[in-house]
């Protein structure tokens, strides 16, 4: 079946290569900043660096696409874990990684990230943290990751 000229699996043939393309940038993100670090002195110092000038692209794509659908007067309300949680979670991810990639190596850093994500995600899942639906430990689920891993 095809919708406007273009087949129904292109759209999810895109998105998933838009998918893989993010994760290599992950990769990517890794060496580039523990390069950044060696060069500064510090790796805090690279975060930090990293994170100005990603807030600066975020800034400007607000700007762009997001400023009239932007509510800003949201922010009085959100409890502190939403205002500060998803932003020290990421320094502290950036920071990590960057610090261990030249250790141990940036395959080792990304497998071990993505183990962590999905042992963090079944349990959210689990749980139904965060307002997400509850969803049981399935065999299928585990296995699942098990496979990914």
């Amino acid at each position: 079946m095809q919708r406007e000229g273009m087949p129904m699996w292109l759209p999810g043939l895109l998105l998933t290569a838009v998918a893989l393309v993010a994760g290599g940038m992950i990769a990517l993100q890794a060496p580039i900043n523990a390069e950044a670090a060696s060069r500064l002195g510090h790796p805090i110092s690279a975060a930090t660096m990293s994170f100005c000038v990603g807030t600066v692209a975020l800034i400007g794509l607000t700007l762009l696409f997001a400023r009239s659908s932007t509510n800003l007067g949201a922010l009085g309300s959100m409890p502190l874990y939403m205002l500060l949680g998803g932003g020290l979670l990421g320094a502290m991810y950036v920071t990590i990684t960057l610090f261990l990639a030249p250790k141990i190596g940036v395959a080792a850093v990304m497998a071990l990230g993505i183990a962590g994500q999905l042992v963090a995600a079944l349990l959210l899942d689990r749980f139904g943290m965060f307002d997400l639906i509850e969803r049981e430990l399935s065999l299928g689920r585990v296995g699942g990751a098990v496979l990914v891993l």
